[in-house]
């Protein structure tokens, strides 16, 4: 009998991201300065279309909508962080093999409303008025 996707234990994909955040972190405890804006430009140019085109109006938004956050990189993902912990990242669908690009926000995201709230959000496509929400979104999670 095949073993079962979760018997497998990590996804290439999944397996990835830890060896990219582990040279994060090498790069980081050897006192080198990385270029965070520069690191975040070259993880959007990687992503295929049409995840490269969202990924680089994601990347405007944020940094228009909150330019206190420093762009770095986290598991390989553009990620935007205050203080040193990351706020918000993106993704896009083939970093997982999802089917769609991923916005989400980590707990130091101020998205506080009541029990329950949001912190990660499916974007297919970007029009004009997805731009302004998100826009709001970051605001607020950085508020």
């Amino acid at each position: 009998m095949p073993a079962k996707k979760a018997d497998r234990g990590f996804t290439d994909e999944e397996r990835a991201a830890m060896r990219e955040r582990a040279k994060e972190l090498r790069e980081r405890s050897r006192g080198g300065k990385t270029d965070g804006e520069g690191a975040v430009r070259a993880a959007i140019a990687k992503m295929p279309e049409p995840y490269r085109s969202m990924g680089q109006d994601l990347h405007e938004i944020i940094m228009a909508s909150a330019p206190t956050l420093a762009p770095k990189t986290w598991y390989g993902m553009p990620a935007y962080a205050r203080e040193g912990e990351v706020v918000c990242f993106f993704r896009g669908g083939d970093k997982f093999k999802e089917r769609y690009m991923t916005l989400g926000f980590n707990d130091s995201a101020k998205l506080d409303d009541g029990r329950m709230w949001p912190v990660a959000f499916a974007l297919t496509a970007l029009a004009g008025p997805d731009k302004a929400r998100i826009s709001e979104i970051v605001k607020k999670a950085v508020s």
